[in-house]
């Protein structure tokens, strides 16, 4: 579905992504995994054309999307820190998303999915940020995107949230949906994802199963795996 050749790119002298290639097939839960500037977000963003390479080349379903944007309305993205006009109410909110999309959603189920129903007429200045985060799964999901890409997704929620959105991701990946996400949650990982990609200062270092990364490092934990990876590295 989404095929990534030689992706470059640098921030004046800081080379971010160093000629990535990847496949992204649908019908998975891929995590993509890595320390704190290891390229992680840069990838994203270049899917999604907010940011753009300097080399290479991204193709959604057979075609090449640098310059374009029509195939943005084939994904819903949750972002790391989603930011909104603090005096919109929560259902101004939805409704300003959904006109811009101009897509069927299904924000009420999902809301009473989430428990927002009482949140609806509160401006989002006021909310908590595990209510806030809801929200944005709200917006994350209410289209029937075939690719979901979701930036750190579980920031802020509660146990039962949480365990609601396990259960969404698995429905989502039932209908043949390619999902995307970043954690530093290695449970969350260890239980969800089909395949890790593991960046590591804009190299990939491992793309595989969960299994196949303890396997490789000679470990029994996935937290393990990742720091002999990373450590392996250096050496």
């Amino acid at each position: 579905m989404i095929r990534i050749e030689n992706l470059s790119k640098a921030y004046h002298k800081n080379q971010v992504l160093k000629d990535v290639n990847l496949e992204l097939d649908p019908n998975k839960i891929i995590a993509i995994l890595g320390p704190n500037g290891s390229g992680k977000t840069t990838l994203i963003k270049s899917i999604l054309g907010l940011v753009i390479p300097q080399k290479g080349d991204i193709i959604f379903n057979g075609q090449s999307v640098i310059g374009e944007w029509e195939y943005r309305n084939e994904i819903s993205y949750l972002p790391q820190i989603a930011r909104f006009p603090e005096n919109l109410k929560v259902s101004e909110l939805i409704a300003l998303v959904k006109d811009i999309r101009q897509q069927e959603a299904n924000d009420e189920i999902l809301i009473q999915y989430f428990g927002l129903e009482n949140e609806l007429k509160k401006p989002l200045r006021n909310l908590s940020g595990g209510t806030r985060q809801k929200v944005n799964m709200v917006l994350a999901f209410m289209f029937d995107s075939p690719v979901i890409i979701l930036d750190e997704p579980t920031v802020g929620l509660d146990p039962v949230a949480i365990s609601r959105f396990k259960e969404l991701l698995q429905k989502e990946k039932a209908k043949g949906k390619l999902i995307i996400f970043t954690t530093h949650i290695m449970s969350l990982v260890q239980e969800i994802s089909d395949e890790i990609i593991f960046l590591l200062e804009g190299d990939i270092y491992f793309q595989g199963s969960v299994q196949d990364l303890i396997n490789q490092n000679g470990s029994t934990q996935l937290e393990s795996a990742i720091t002999n990876l990373i450590e392996n590295s250096h050496a």
